[in-house]
């Protein structure tokens, strides 16, 4: 039977963390090992300056007072360092994750780290929507890894899939979308006269085809394979003359 590690960045109470762990028990072994509390917007970030705690809540499911990277990391290299897990699948996020959400997301981040560890990983994000529900979202995840599972996985397979709100009307491979912020810093002041702030913004999505949003828009689950080699290949080839200002300042440096 195949081991499947389950974490997110809602925490460990939260609802679509339950019910996917729960969906996937039917595909796998499942182990839990994710955050104490909500840790949105946490990115690929790793707690350096103090200690990590670790609680086992019930079987096979454990807190972590850390981020989503965090609990992979304590999972693969140290809960589960006998016997590694074969798949990591991170979510059911409450709320999208797409195009440069990715950059900040602590769902899909749980996943970058499970890729660098060699582990296949996946993330599952919700649309919010009216009458919400994590329920279709759960059943479909199992039915995703069910069908993966059959044949044997690469170890750099990285997925972040995006289901939406309301009915599924199919499923389609796609690329990151663009979206851009219209950024806000909020200004207030405390009841004991200090400045605070609130960073706050509305996106705004370019309308192409192809993109995970436009498929998430028209009600498609998307499935955006993601690679971690953020080398820009196209500014190499297009970009000669920086190749020879920086032979100039490699000679002159070598004077």
């Amino acid at each position: 039977m195949k081991r499947i590690l389950v974490t997110n960045d809602d925490g460990v109470f939260s609802e679509g963390i339950k019910l996917l762990a729960q969906e996937l028990k039917a595909v796998g072994k499942v182990t839990v090992v994710a955050p104490d509390r909500e840790q949105s917007a946490a990115g690929h970030s790793l707690t350096l300056h103090r200690p990590l705690r670790m609680r086992q809540l019930e079987e096979s499911v454990y807190s972590v007072d850390g981020t989503p990277t965090d609990c992979v990391n304590l999972a693969v290299l140290w809960l589960q360092k006998a016997t590694p897990p074969d798949l990591v699948v991170s979510g059911i996020n409450f709320g999208s994750n797409l195009g440069d959400d990715v950059t900040y997301s602590g769902t899909v981040s749980a996943t970058f780290e499970g890729t660098l560890l060699g582990i296949p990983s996946i993330a599952f994000s919700q649309e919010v929507g009216e009458n919400f529900s994590f329920d279709s979202a759960a059943a479909f995840a199992r039915q995703f890894v069910e069908v993966l599972l059959e044949d044997p996985l690469p170890e750099d397979l990285l997925l972040n899939v995006n289901i939406p709100a309301g009915t599924i009307r199919g499923v389609r491979f796609t690329r990151l979308g663009k979206r851009m912020y219209k950024q806000v810093v909020v200004e207030k002041e405390d009841p004991r006269g200090r400045r605070y702030f609130w960073i706050a913004g509305t996106p705004e999505w370019q309308e192409e085809e192809g993109t995970d949003h436009e498929a998430v828009s028209s009600g498609l689950v998307s499935v955006t394979p993601l690679h971690l080699d953020l080398t820009d290949y196209r500014g190499l080839e297009q970009n000669p003359q920086w190749s020879r200002r920086l032979g100039r300042l490699a000679e002159s440096l070598s004077l």
